[in-house]
């Protein structure tokens, strides 16, 4: 069984490198951009001592009490194809509950399913078809299938989804393959032919209309938030405050400078989108977005997320992740116009494993989601 400690950020961040890839939610960077958390590094080790897993845990300390949830975003990096994943899990959850944890969340990097985008659309056209998983699916991953059956039996309670998207993280997300079966790199032509009509001429249109995509510095962070302010007003959601992104921007650099870029589209010097790109390993991924309401026609938006995916493509990522979408396929849904709008990258719905808790502390875990229920 592997053994548990805390390790620095340093070992933390040399770990992660010698991997394909892992979410950004599981660096060490994040833990700062998580200010609000009390921030910890674990890593496994064999009988060798030999380094073998990471994890990145956030601490949120209950009202008025010295006990946390112990939270585990998109982790721990272990292996999940393992099939003793209590080998895994007991000595953190061991290691955890003597830091004060009354509960851990965890969310199992593993994919269960995934559907291509003739799927998605089909099922959108569909008026018996209501959501995702009422269509058969591409693919059925058995990793994902034995570590959803292990949660279970080892006691671990799977967090429902309200209306697809979870208290933490979406258990559904939207990708664009960067790669063929093989492992070959797809080229710029091949992913742009995957798209539908709209996207390419979208794309087509803002080079004419001459759209300009450049990446940003530091201090067009400013800028790219006035803009998503902007869009916050316009599409109904609380912004992040400036102060935010600017964490987010020298903590993900300081793990590499490929973890955060800034992307900016201007036309004839006007801000008409700006969005906020981030890459670990062969991972690359859409974080946040910011479009202006005029010079909508100039689809600044679509040319941005195509630097965005030239990008990716130029440094070798295996996918592009547009991130969260919700389950519904029902056409007269609100949230269904966003599916809508990443299906036409031609890529595919991907389910993961979820988000799962194991109560620690059974009372002040029941105390805890009646607290959730309320503030809900």
């Amino acid at each position: 069984m592997p053994s548990v400690r805390p390790i620095s950020p340093t070992e933390h961040r040399d770990y992660l490198a010698t991997l394909p890839s892992a979410s950004f939610l599981q660096t060490p960077g994040w833990g700062k951009v998580k200010s609000e958390w009390r921030s910890e590094s674990l890593g496994w080790f064999d009988d060798e001592g030999k380094q073998v897993g990471v994890a990145l845990v956030l601490y949120r300390q209950l009202p008025r009490l010295k006990r946390f949830l112990a939270y585990l975003p998109e982790g721990p990096v272990i292996d999940w194809a393992d099939d003793d994943l209590a080998a895994w899990l007991d000595p953190m959850v061991a290691h955890l509950r003597k830091q004060g944890a009354f509960a851990v969340r965890i969310g199992p990097p593993v994919v269960t399913r995934r559907w291509t985008t003739a799927q998605v659309k089909e099922g959108i056209a569909d008026a018996d078809v209501r959501l995702l998983s009422q269509i058969p699916p591409a693919e059925r991953n058995p990793i994902g299938a034995r570590t959803v059956a292990q949660l279970h039996e080892l006691g671990w309670r799977h967090q429902g989804v309200e209306g697809g998207f979870a208290a933490g993280q979406p258990q559904f997300v939207f990708q664009v393959p960067l790669r063929h079966a093989d492992g070959t790199q797809r080229t710029e032509d091949e992913v742009l032919k995957g798209m539908n009509q709209l996207w390419r001429r979208n794309i087509k249109k803002a080079a004419k209309e001459g759209v300009e995509v450049a990446t940003g510095s530091r201090e067009d962070l400013k800028a790219f938030h006035e803009l998503y302010v902007h869009t916050a007003e316009r599409d109904h959601f609380t912004p992040r405050p400036l102060r935010y992104f600017e964490t987010m921007y020298d903590a993900l650099r300081a793990d590499g400078e490929e973890r955060f870029t800034l992307w900016m589209g201007r036309h004839e010097g006007d801000l008409v989108a700006s969005t906020i790109a981030i890459r670990v390993g062969e991972h690359a991924w859409y974080s946040y977005g910011a479009s202006s309401t005029e010079k909508r026609e100039v689809r600044g938006s679509n040319a941005v997320q195509w630097a965005m995916i030239r990008d990716a493509i130029a440094a070798g990522a295996a996918v592009y992740d547009l991130r969260g979408i919700t389950e519904t396929l029902d056409a007269d849904d609100p949230h269904v116009g966003l599916i809508q709008f990443k299906v036409g990258t031609g890529g595919e719905a991907v389910e993961h494993a979820g988000e799962w808790d194991l109560p620690v502390n059974r009372a002040l875990y029941k105390a805890f989601q009646v607290y959730l229920a309320r503030r809900g």
